[in-house]
């Protein structure tokens, strides 16, 4: 798929120069192509100082916002208080994703310090559904729980909550979701993009609502807030995993959490990643592609509360138990992923006409309803819009997974087919739905049409926005350094991209991988002796004309490879062009 590349660079000549010339009298340092590249990444992320580097760079508790600043936060705290005084039953309530599980097992560890009267539920992805549930609520009074703290979800759940009242079960409900024109009538409602609500970031995963929960808890309790500290590993995770912004303080906890990750682990997340290079250091790209697949492979082939239950786990047996089961959770994931990601593509490949639309909505009654999230990105790779992957759910009811291109806000999009569903919920980027198979074809047809109004005169063309255009001989240990400097990285604060022209393989370069769809690169200027590995996923089919020795220019980030203790750069390339083809 052709790729758009963007250098829009967000600074002038003089404040490059100036930030630059400041730079250099600070470091004393001769490597002026490192200071220079350095300069313009800050400045792309609106840093035009060293002063404004450094508070970029504070992680303190100090960043973090007075949490009785969200709306009802104090509503909530002496809900929870009363109950824990009262000696009630509390259940924690989260959804099945990696959002809705480290919630849990953040509120639950953070509570159990303080009451026993708890316990948790994680609803059933097929049984139940996404957010709160009616099964949950019944359980919840089985159980004799007088108090819900629903974590992840319940912005929406306005009948369930009217329900929930019927038998004398309050709910707290901490959600970051876009909420309706209307709020459930719970005893609190912490949702920073509530229009009243006055809380300086609107930002945060559901994890964080439940951080601040927590917070607030502390201080009215006049706790440590050592215990507290220590849970930041499971904020960090949530918000990598819920592609939220990495901005703000979710900066804050997503380094702090990491540090945790990476300098004092909780057995469990360490079952999670396996063993590891002993000089490899974890970053929210690790959390994303290596422990959140495994966290919601257990809500999408099993249960979610088996992630629950190993992120709580600190014996090593049962850390070992729930980590193999997740585990294998996790390989049939894949299986499943593979299975339908290929079924869908052959019904595009095989249909002209779906492949002119401008968005794709795909049904089958048998996919699995656990992955069609993921099939849906899959889709996009190859299909470059909107998509929304359904199967069925129960009787005449088909569930589906949406998921968006850059710049279309899909939940708008979702609104207005509103009659054509029987509910939807998420985000700009990702959501979920429900709808009557008898709604399918007008759904459809809604769709393609509110795509089409809102996207404009011109087809979704995939960009990779780059940050500078380099020379391969400015890539060393020391831009790296710099580089992880403006770590964590993330939605708002990207890894930074570089663009190299006219480079020509050394002749090393070759197919790798089981399948021949990778190349392993070994590259070099065409008149230059200076030489860079690389590795570009899904770029196979341009094995020939690269060993050929055609000139080619890549957009890439910079990595470190782990091999047998040694490290060494590496470039992974995100995209290949002939140049003579640009």
């Amino acid at each position: 798929m052709n790729k758009q590349w963007i250098l829009e660079p967000n600074y002038t000549e003089s404040q490059l120069q100036k930030l630059f010339s400041e730079l250099s009298a600070f470091s004393k340092s001769e490597n002026n192509d490192a200071y220079l590249i350095l300069a313009k990444l800050l400045l792309q992320r609106g840093i035009q100082s060293i002063k404004e580097a450094k508070e970029f760079n504070n992680f303190t508790n100090e960043k973090l916002h007075d949490p009785y600043l969200m709306l009802d936060m104090d509503k909530a705290v002496n809900r929870i208080v009363s109950a824990i005084d009262n000696n009630e039953k509390i259940m924690v309530f989260g959804d099945y994703d990696v959002d809705g599980t480290t919630s849990v097992a953040l509120m639950v560890s953070f509570l159990q310090s303080i009451t026993k009267n708890l316990i948790y539920y994680i609803p059933d992805r097929y049984n139940e559904g996404y957010g709160i549930s009616i099964q949950g609520i019944d359980t919840a009074k089985k159980e004799g729980a007088s108090l819900i703290i629903a974590l992840d979800c319940g912005i929406k759940a306005i009948d369930k909550i009217d329900y929930a009242n019927t038998l004398s079960v309050d709910f707290i409900i901490c959600d970051h979701h876009t909420p309706g024109d209307k709020v459930p009538n719970a005893v609190a409602v912490l949702d920073p993009k509530q229009k009243e609500c006055k809380y300086p970031y609107k930002e945060l995963a559901g994890c964080g609502i439940g951080f601040k929960l927590c917070q607030a808890i502390s201080q009215r309790l006049a706790l440590s807030s050592e215990p507290l500290n220590k849970l930041v590993d499971l904020v960090a995770i949530s918000i990598a995993c819920d592609i939220v912004p990495v901005t703000g303080e979710n900066r804050v906890l997503a380094s702090q959490g990491l540090h945790l990750i990476n300098n004092a682990p909780r057995p469990s997340i360490t079952a999670l990643f396996g063993e590891k290079e002993p000089n490899k250091r974890y970053t929210i790209s690790d959390l994303v592609f290596q422990a959140g697949p495994k966290i919601n492979a257990a809500g999408r082939i099993s249960s979610g509360k088996e992630a629950v239950d190993l992120l709580l786990a600190t014996s090593a047996t049962e850390i070992t138990s729930f980590a193999e089961s997740i585990n294998q959770n996790n390989t049939q994931r894949k299986e499943e992923d593979k299975r339908i990601t290929e079924e869908a593509l052959e019904v595009l490949k095989g249909n002209p006409s779906l492949q002119q639309k401008n968005s794709t909505v795909l049904y089958k009654p048998d996919w699995h309803k656990g992955v069609i999230g993921i099939v849906a990105s899959r889709v996009i790779e190859k299909y470059y819009r909107p998509t929304v992957i359904l199967t069925k759910s129960k009787d005449d009811i088909i569930g589906g997974s949406v998921r968006s291109v850059k710049g279309f806000d899909v939940y708008q999009a979702l609104e207005a087919c509103a009659d054509e569903m029987i509910q939807f919920g998420g985000h700009k980027y990702a959501a979920g739905l429900t709808l009557h198979e008898s709604q399918l074809q007008s759904f459809i047809n809604k769709f393609e049409e509110v795509v089409t109004m809102q996207m404009g005169v011109e087809r979704f063309i995939p960009a990779i926005k780059y940050d500078a255009e380099i020379n391969i001989e400015a890539i060393t240990k020391q831009l790296k350094q710099f580089i992880d400097k403006l770590e964590p990285f993330g939605p708002q604060n990207m890894t930074p991209t570089f663009v190299s022209r006219n480079l020509i393989t050394t002749g090393k370069s070759r197919i790798v991988g089981a399948d021949g769809l990778h190349l392993k690169l070994e590259l070099k200027p065409q008149n230059s002796n200076i030489i860079i590995q690389g590795i570009a996923f899904n770029f196979g089919h341009f094995a020939d004309e690269i060993i050929s020795g055609a000139p080619i220019d890549i957009a890439y980030s910079i990595d470190i490879n782990y091999w047998r203790n040694t490290e060494t750069l590496q470039l992974m390339v995100k995209d290949i062009k002939f140049s003579d083809k640009r």
